[in-house]
């Protein structure tokens, strides 16, 4: 009997200012077996065709290195300059674009369910997706909140997601 292929899930940070976030990115998505897609001004790790000069690429992985433990070296990673850039490569790539911003239109996170492709996008650590860049995106879901702040660290976002999306998708 064959079996069904496993969805791709794709994690899209756009415009994180801490590398120790995205490090713990890095460490999130290699538990999960998701790919990641770092946009705008996210540090990122070194790499060959590094256009960065190298005292910056060196410092930015040193970074990302303290909370990613080698994750950055096994996570399959991207980088784009601009969330529309990156989109234009997923949707080329038959990817469904998911934020996970609270907006009007989103839905629970609990009814997150992945079926196909799917590039799950979180934001800024403070002003989060802006609503162009809500826009662009095909689905809205937000992580209910009991207590009295209004939205998890962005790195703890994305743990909920992949745990939320990885435990009941059809993979």
């Amino acid at each position: 009997m064959a079996t069904k292929p496993r969805s791709r899930i794709c994690i899209v940070a756009v415009d994180i200012r801490s590398a120790h976030n995205i490090g713990s990115i890095f460490r999130t998505c290699d538990g999960f077996g998701a790919e990641l897609f770092l946009v705008g001004i996210c540090p990122r790790p070194s790499h060959d065709d590094d256009s960065r000069l190298p005292y910056i690429s060196k410092k930015s992985h040193k970074e990302i290195a303290k909370t990613a433990l080698g994750a950055e070296d096994t996570v399959r990673w991207r980088y784009a300059d601009t969330l529309l850039e990156c989109i234009n490569i997923l949707k080329k790539e038959k990817y469904k674009i998911i934020a996970i911003e609270q907006t009007p239109k989103s839905k629970s996170l609990k009814y997150l369910n992945i079926i196909q492709n799917s590039a799950l996008v979180v934001g800024r650590e403070v002003e989060g997706l802006s609503l162009v860049e809500v826009g662009l995106c095909d689905e809205f879901y937000e992580i209910p909140m009991i207590g009295e702040k209004e939205s998890f660290n962005v790195s703890v976002t994305v743990g909920v997601a992949l745990y939320q999306a990885t435990t009941t998708s059809n993979q």
